[in-house]
């Protein structure tokens, strides 16, 4: 990751994360030809059941409790903190638990997802589909975004997209959200180098790529 190139444009005001008093701060973003991921950046994580009352930040289309667990970022590591019956790879948990890059999470009965944390220069992780259940808003995956998020070809990005040739890197510093790329790209209609601040209804786009984000309210 390149973060010492300077933008050809830059933008005179730059967006603070929406404030979402029931939940942490989220929101959804779609990679043309490779899918759509909702995006949380609390340190805290909370995960149940998607009904009108809920107040978490992960909610599921499932048989789980409307608070079943809690996903903890503490420095680089991961933990999980059950609230319902909660097993990873088979293991019933009891208390606070360290996640490991490949857990599988058992949520109730049949609730089954996938814990990645596959970049090892960032504490980003990445939660797959192990079973048919969803999120609302249906989402391919859900990223816990630390400091930034790598998208690219290489299987160890936090968003593989195998058509691409470079990584496109998310960085997030304190309220402002910034992209990086080796190769030109525009952030809506604005033609920019290296890096360029971004919004969260921003539109990027490269040459072999178009990233487009969305406020989730």
């Amino acid at each position: 990751m390149n973060t010492t190139l300077t933008p050809k444009n830059e933008r005179l005001s730059q967006e603070p994360w929406m404030n979402q008093p029931a939940t942490g701060p989220r929101f959804m973003m779609w990679v043309d030809g490779v899918g759509g991921y909702l995006v949380c950046l609390s340190e805290s994580v909370r995960i149940g059941q998607a009904v009108r009352e809920s107040r978490v930040e992960l909610p599921l289309v499932g048989d789980v409790s409307r608070h079943h667990a809690t996903i903890l970022r503490q420095g680089d590591g991961y933990s999980l903190e059950p609230f319902a019956g909660v097993a990873i790879c088979g293991n019933t948990v009891v208390g606070r638990r360290h996640l490991s890059d490949g857990d599988v999470l058992e949520l109730g009965r049949s609730t089954r997802i996938r814990f990645r944390q596959p970049h090892p220069l960032s504490a980003s992780a990445r939660l797959e589909w192990a079973s048919h259940h969803r999120c609302q808003p249906a989402a391919d995956g859900v990223l816990l975004m630390a400091s930034s998020c790598i998208l690219g070809p290489a299987t160890g990005n936090h968003v593989v997209c195998r058509t691409w040739e470079n990584d496109v890197v998310l960085v997030r510093q304190g309220q402002t959200l910034t992209c990086h790329s080796n190769q030109p790209f525009e952030v809506d209609g604005v033609a920019c180098e290296g890096r360029a601040p971004v919004t969260l209804d921003s539109r990027i786009q490269g040459q072999d790529f178009c990233i487009s984000l969305e406020r989730f309210d």
